[in-house]
């Protein structure tokens, strides 16, 4: 319940910001037009963002004959779960990730990397799917589709104010490169606060799911060791995307990383840890925690 009332906070500080810049732009008008403008993009991401994030990350759907072992086991987990089987997607990344997607439980996604087939073991793998299926159960793919596309909104108003604010636009030229710079810092400051509070939460729902957070707590090892040194491409060319991801797919190497949309892997750790029993071990996120070569898994790949 904190947690909702939390993201309800963060949602109305998105919605007050865009207000606040359309007011600055045209007055009570302008405020109002701004707020039709972010609810109209808004009810296009409700219909339409599985599908545009889906195409931008190249996926391709499973089904029971293509990638069958895969496929029973998420639809194993969604019964464990109480929801229904969402459609399955397989990402044609090296770099082992993962993310859930669709505006409700009856039309949701899950997405795994080809990385992630390759590099985890089967109950690793589990873990990861369940975290997923906890998104989807908690209905956190629509909310971070909404503030994506609010922040998106507030960036790109943010630019007009910088062209409009010498002119009618309130607060003149140096309101205008100020809510340029700082509008989209604060919307992404938002963005990341409702990511990261979800994040947790469903990490904890996750192992509930699969009934183990050791295995969750190694696959979250394992991914985060991977995406410092592999390249999502796609997740590069779409960053507005990064977090869905089950771990931020972003390259360890870009300015991304002092925006982190996830919170720090090796808390989520301990958190899963704790809920195994016993004092959470000190996570080890050396490189060698990750296989350079393939490794055998479920699905036959050595």
């Amino acid at each position: 319940m904190a947690g909702n009332v939390k993201v309800f906070m963060l949602m109305a500080a998105l919605t007050a910001l865009v207000m606040a810049l359309g007011w600055m732009l045209g007055g009570q008008g302008g405020a109002l037009i701004a707020l039709l403008i972010a609810g109209g993009m808004n009810f296009f991401s409700y219909w339409n963002s599985d599908k545009l994030v889906l195409r931008q990350q190249g996926a391709v759907e499973l089904s029971p004959r293509l990638g069958a072992e895969l496929y029973d086991l998420t639809a194993d987990l969604a019964r464990r779960a109480d929801l229904p089987m969402p459609k399955l997607y397989l990402l044609p990344t090296q770099q082992p990730n993962a993310f859930a997607t669709g505006r409700n439980p009856d039309n949701a996604a899950v997405a795994v990397t080809q990385g992630l087939v390759d590099t985890l073991s089967r109950d690793e793998i589990a873990g990861v799917i369940a975290h997923e299926l906890a998104h989807i159960k908690h209905r956190d793919t629509l909310t971070m589709t909404v503030t994506a596309t609010m922040a998106g909104a507030i960036a790109m108003m943010g630019n007009m104010m910088l062209f409009m604010g010498g002119r009618e636009g309130r607060g003149g030229a140096i309101g205008g490169i100020l809510a340029m710079i700082f509008a989209p810092l604060a919307a992404m400051m938002v963005q990341m606060a409702i990511s990261r509070a979800r994040e947790y939460e469903a990490d904890a729902t996750g192992a509930a799911i699969c009934g183990q957070p050791r295995a969750l707590a190694s696959a979250l090892q394992r991914i985060a060791v991977a995406a410092g040194r592999t390249v999502n491409v796609p997740a590069e060319r779409n960053p507005a995307a990064a977090s869905m991801f089950i771990v931020n797919p972003l390259h360890a190497l870009r300015a991304d990383k002092l925006f982190a949309t996830h919170p720090p892997t090796e808390e989520r750790i301990a958190r899963l840890m704790a809920m195994q029993g016993g004092a959470a071990p000190a996570p080890d996120l050396s490189p060698s925690r990750i296989p350079q070569t393939g490794r055998r898994t479920p699905w036959g790949r050595g």
